[in-house]
């Protein structure tokens, strides 16, 4: 497995299509493979919206860069931190080193 990088930056919490929250992230990606993207990492935003979305399928992130990336939650609970939460991340992510932060 190699590390491609890092995303980070802000843009909109969605679930089921729905708009929920501006949220700031915080990913790495790593390349696996050949062409085997995974990326995972931390969202932060209020704790009430989280704490309406957390566990449920089909929850988005709309970056400010025109990516959807679609999170999976990895955690059972919300950590000791309301606001914060690990995600599993798939959808459009780059594909090459170029499209990460080194």
């Amino acid at each position: 497995m190699r590390h491609l990088g890092k995303l980070s930056g802000g843009g909109t919490l969605k679930c089921n299509g729905q708009e929920v929250a501006r949220a700031s992230y915080d990913f790495d990606g790593f390349l696996r493979g050949s062409f085997d993207v995974t990326c995972s990492g931390e969202i932060r935003l209020a704790a009430e919206a989280l704490k309406s979305v957390f566990a449920r399928k089909g929850v988005q992130l709309l970056t400010d860069d025109g990516r959807l990336l679609d999170l999976r939650f990895t955690a059972r609970g919300l950590q000791s931190a309301p606001d914060v939460a690990h995600v599993d991340v798939s959808g459009e992510l780059p594909t090459t080193r170029q499209g990460w932060h080194q």
